[in-house]
Formats: structure tokens, C-alpha cells, sequence
């Protein structure tokens, strides 16, 4: 099908009326024909795994017979016709390695490595995951929880083409001093009065795990979607990570209080939270290794927002506590994909991850307030001199690892807004990535990733495409007609709350096992 470009994005000439582009320039690539469904998802593994090559053409806003001529002469938007065949030719399970931050990425962010946008959106959709089934409604008895049963999660969510079961889900209290992070029902009768869902841990299926190159562990932390007020809540303290038991051997590796809490804190009288994230975390990922203890394997932590906070501390502590070392000596990858994260720690824990082998690609939107708190006086962007001497105070924050900086301004399908809850959104970054080919590069969709999911949570695309703004909802507010003809809520299945073993990892461990 011939393709059009209008001011720097590729859209097939057969377009739906909603989409067809007004006087302003704008790019894109052809969209899918399929009708989109509410739980949309991109098939970003499988443009992972087979790349794809975007037919770059440009036009301007004239008559048709225009418009083919100068598709006669548009300009190619990569040059090397050598090197794109060179890059069809790669798979990702040759190179899945440099993916995972092997070489901290060196050579990949700069013009754009084609199989490393498809991974970071595909990751990116994973975190997504976690807000579409959450339920934030305070009306609903359920507020608080996920929506689906854990063997249901990624099937409800129409992603099972990603390949993956999720092995359990995570929990935290919300006795934490984060009241805008947790959700909490208006009912008096509801599913627990002092725990809040907060991700999952799954694992690839065995297809996924061949196209991949290796069995891949993931944990996906839930974030804020839409209130950004958590920024306030926070103390702005930093403290040892030692004094909530994480084993550092330095007593200068310091985390923000808020977020080492929110990670180590439990409650022993709820069912959900008698064990700590940190717990949750270290026994499933150890009880996923003894699993598969002769498989090449990788750990992958995700999160978007104060869930890229703890996606950073949940590395580090795989790595300090040595989980990921099998018992043949082999040290499994870990690596942090982090969308709009904030500061997590000082320099020295810094240092420490890096130390540990601990890769950390952070993806952010240049407007965006998060990524710039905490450490609004004292950060890695303040003279070496200064730092250093405001190493010592509990307010000094260094970001980790390696950035990855776009600019929603770049897109044509984006309102010039200063909306911190636009900026901030996760799916504006996904989209954001699937147009970003390097600096100074034209935005030009690279896969078939749909704009309207900018939408979804957000008012951030322009008018004119005809996307209404927040369009995700549930119907009726999930409300049901019972036999009787009545309105109500229905009852959902119980989740599950802890496996059976994790008494028996957290001895293996040397934690202090909680009582059932």
C-alpha cells in the first residue's frame, strides 16, 4: 500500500476519516487493520524477534498529484541501505545480551537499535500491565487489588502473545506514608483493609524462551498513573539501606525512607502482607532459578514511576544478597528497564549497583517532573566539587545507569502541553519510543503501536485524531444485573497470597519466616 508522510510520520494513503491529518505536518507508519479492542497491546516481541523495515517517505500539504511527485523523491530516513539489511539479518537471541545492558547499551540509543526499541516497548507494555489491572476505583469493595486471578492476568489483558505466566503477585501494606500511592475502598466491608497490589513476578513460557535466547524472569512494579502527589509525600530523607536488613556491607549506601519502607515493611496481622515486597520478591525469583538451574537465564525488573524506584531497590538487593548466583558459580543478568523513575539514592548506592554488575536503562520524557525529584538541590548534575561535599547529607541524590532521554515536543500527534499528569504517562513514553529513531532523527512510527493508547489514561493527543480523552473505563462502572434484575457488584474470586514454600525459602534465606 502507498504511504504518506505528513511532517515526518507514515500513514497509508487509504486512511480512516478520523486519522486523516489537518493542515499542520505530521509522521507515521501504516496503523494495524484490525479493529482495536480495549485491552490492546502491540506485538512488540514479534517485531523483536523478525525486525521490520519502515518505508520512510515525505510530503507536503498539497494536492495529491503533488504529493506522488515528491514521494518520487522523498528522502530515506535510514541512509545505509547496507547496514538496515545487515540489521534484519540480526535475531534477538543472538544479541540478547547487549539488549540487557552487557555493554551498558554503548552504541544502541544513538541512532536507535530497532531490536532494543521492540524490547524496551515490550517491557514497557509489561509495567503498562499493572495499572490496566488495577483497580483504582474507591466505590469498588475490590479497590486496591488486581482486577484478574493470576493464571488469568495476561489472557484478560489480550497480551498472551507476549509469552508469559505470571508465578505471583506482589503485595504491600499501606501503613507506608504514601496515602496518593495506595487506594483504599469507601466501603467498610472490602478485600483487605491494610494491603494494596502492587505487581507480579512471571517467567517465559518455553516458545518465548527459545525466541528469546534464554528463560526470562520478570518483575513488574506498579506505579502512580494519574495523581502525582507521592512527590510530596516523600521525606526527602535519604538512610542506610543496612537499617531496614538489607545485607550492604557499606553503611554510606543510602536509599530515600519512603522507599525503602514501602520495599521492607509488613504486616503480620494481614494476609497478603505478613511478608514484605522484599520477601515476595526474594523467594520467587529464588525459587524460579532452583527451577530451571541448567537454563541460560536472565533476571528483567520493570517499572514506571515510584514503581521504577523499586524495580532499582529490588536489584540491587537480587544482587547483594547473591540470589542470582546459581550454585555452578554462574551469575544471572540483571537489568532494570525504568520508565519516569525518580532518584532512589545517593552516590554511594549508585556506585554499589554498578559494582554488582546491576545494568539500569531509564527512560524518560525531558518534561517530566518525577525523574528530576528527589534531589532537587544536591544530584549527578551539580558540579563534582559540590557533590562531594554534600556527600554526607541526607538529601544528596544520584540517579543510576544509563538514560535514554525523549521529548514528547517531537511528536506530531502530541498537544505542546505542560500537563505534569501528560508528561508523566507511560503510554505517552511507549509511544514516544516507537517514534524516536536517534537525535535529531524525524518521528516515524516504527511499529504498529496504535496513538490512541496515549489516550487511554490521559488527554494528550491532539483534537483532531478523534480520540477521546480517558477512554479506558470499565462498562458500567462493573456494575452487573443479577437474577433478580438487580444492579450489583459482583463478587470476584479470592487471589492468592503467598506459596506454600515461601516458608521454606525465607529459611534458606536466613530470614525470620512469619507465622501463618
Amino acid at each position: 500500500m502507498t504511504s504518506i508522510s505528513v511532517s515526518g510520520a507514515l500513514l497509508p494513503l487509504k486512511l480512516p476519516s478520523q486519522w486523516i491529518p489537518q493542515p499542520e505536518t505530521c509522521s507515521v507508519t501504516p496503523f494495524p487493520s484490525q479493529k482495536f479492542q480495549l485491552h490492546a497491546t502491540t506485538s512488540a516481541l514479534d517485531f523483536a524477534t523478525r525486525p521490520q523495515r519502515v518505508l520512510p517517505c515525505r510530503v507536503l500539504s498539497e494536492p495529491m498529484s503533488s504529493i506522488i511527485g515528491d514521494l518520487q523523491k522523498r528522502d530515506a530516513v535510514i541512509d545505509d541501505q547496507e547496514d538496515f539489511a545487515k540489521e534484519e539479518e540480526r535475531r534477538l537471541v543472538d544479541v540478547w545480551r547487549e539488549i540487557h545492558g552487557q555493554d551498558d547499551w554503548a552504541g544502541m540509543l544513538d541512532p536507535m537499535d530497532p531490536l532494543l526499541r521492540s524490547e524496551l516497548i515490550r517491557y514497557g507494555e509489561m509495567a503498562q500491565a499493572c495499572y490496566d489491572a488495577f483497580d483504582f476505583d474507591p466505590f469498588s469493595k475490590y479497590c486496591g487489588s488486581c482486577r484478574y486471578l493470576r493464571h488469568q492476568f495476561f489472557d484478560r489483558l489480550g497480551m498472551n502473545h507476549h509469552g508469559y505466566h505470571v508465578s505471583r503477585y506482589l503485595f504491600a501494606t499501606s501503613n507506608i506514608n504514601l496515602p496518593n500511592f495506595f487506594k483504599k475502598s469507601r466501603w467498610p466491608k472490602v478485600w483487605s483493609k491494610h494491603a494494596n497490589w502492587i505487581g507480579y513476578v512471571a517467567v517465559s513460557n518455553d516458545e518465548m524462551t527459545r525466541r528469546l535466547g534464554r528463560r526470562d524472569i520478570i518483575i513488574a512494579w506498579r506505579g502512580t498513573v494519574t495523581r502525582l502527589e507521592w512527590i510530596a509525600d516523600l521525606m526527602d530523607f535519604l538512610k542506610p539501606v543496612s537499617s531496614n536488613k538489607i545485607p550492604c556491607p557499606d553503611q554510606t549506601v543510602k536509599a530515600e525512607s519512603g522507599f525503602l519502607d514501602l520495599y521492607t515493611d509488613k504486616d503480620e496481622t494481614c494476609r497478603f502482607c505478613k511478608f514484605s515486597a522484599r520477601e515476595q520478591i526474594l523467594t520467587e525469583v529464588k525459587r524460579l532459578l532452583e527451577m530451571f538451574p541448567n537454563e541460560e537465564l536472565s533476571i528483567s525488573i520493570t517499572g514506571h514511576s515510584l514503581g521504577s524506584a523499586l524495580a532499582i531497590l529490588s536489584a540491587y538487593d537480587i544482587a547483594e544478597t547473591g540470589i542470582n548466583v546459581m550454585k555452578d558459580s554462574r551469575a544471572v543478568p540483571v537489568c532494570v528497564f525504568s520508565f519516569s523513575g525518580p532518584r532512589v539514592g545517593n552516590v554511594r548506592l549508585k556506585e554499589r549497583i554498578e559494582a554488582l554488575g546491576v545494568k539500569v536503562l531509564r527512560v524518560v520524557n525531558v518534561h517530566d517532573i518525577v525523574p528530576k525529584s528527589p534531589g532537587l538541590l544536591f544530584n549527578e548534575q551539580s558540579p563534582t566539587l559540590v557533590m562531594k561535599l554534600a556527600e554526607g547529607l541526607p538529601w544528596s541524590y544520584s540517579h543510576v545507569g544509563v538514560e535514554l532521554a525523549l521529548d514528547h515536543k517531537n511528536s506530531p500527534f502530541l498537544k505542546d502541553t505542560g500537563d505534569p499528569v501528560c508528561t508523566h504517562n507511560l503510554e505517552a513514553l511507549l509511544h514516544l519510543l516507537d517514534g524516536y529513531h536517534g537525535k535529531g532523527h524525524k518521528f516515524v512510527l516504527a511499529s504498529r503501536r496504535d496513538p490512541a493508547l496515549v489516550n487511554k489514561a490521559s488527554d494528550f493527543l491532539k483534537d483532531h485524531y478523534l480520540v477521546p480523552p480517558y477512554w479506558r473505563q470499565d462498562e458500567n462502572k462493573g456494575m452487573v444485573r443479577n437474577n433478580e434484575g438487580r444492579w450489583i457488584q459482583p463478587e470476584r474470586p479470592k487471589l492468592d497470597d503467598h506459596p506454600e514454600d515461601i516458608h521454606h525459602h525465607l529459611k534458606q534465606l536466613g530470614f525470620q519466616s512469619s507465622t501463618s
